[in-house]
């Protein structure tokens, strides 16, 4: 992974890492949802990382390693994740009305 080539030595290095990949799985888990990211947990988006084939693009070990090195617990992120970009749903395409 090329990102292992670059250490992440601010808190700021350790957050952007740890919600770039995150971000854009939550992403695909919410358009795959008629109700988009609202309602969505943590157990939800931790299922579907189960499925490889779901957002195969997307590293998962990148998810895990991104909270581990915030020093947090890895479903506490993902709802935190989750809980900000559903603040925001409108301007990211994520809210129910915005779904086909």
């Amino acid at each position: 992974d090329y990102l292992d080539d670059y250490p992440r030595v601010s808190q700021m290095d350790k957050v952007l890492y740890a919600c770039d990949e995150l971000a854009g799985f939550v992403t695909a888990c919410a358009m795959v949802r008629p109700e988009g990211i609202h309602g969505m947990r943590a157990k939800s988006v931790r299922k579907k990382m189960k499925q490889k084939s779901f957002a195969a693009a997307v590293n998962r070990d990148d998810i895990v390693r991104g909270a581990e090195e915030l020093g947090v617990d890895l479903a506490e992120h993902i709802q935190f994740v989750i809980d900000a970009m559903a603040e925001i749903s409108g301007e990211l395409g994520l809210s129910p009305e915005q779904r086909v």
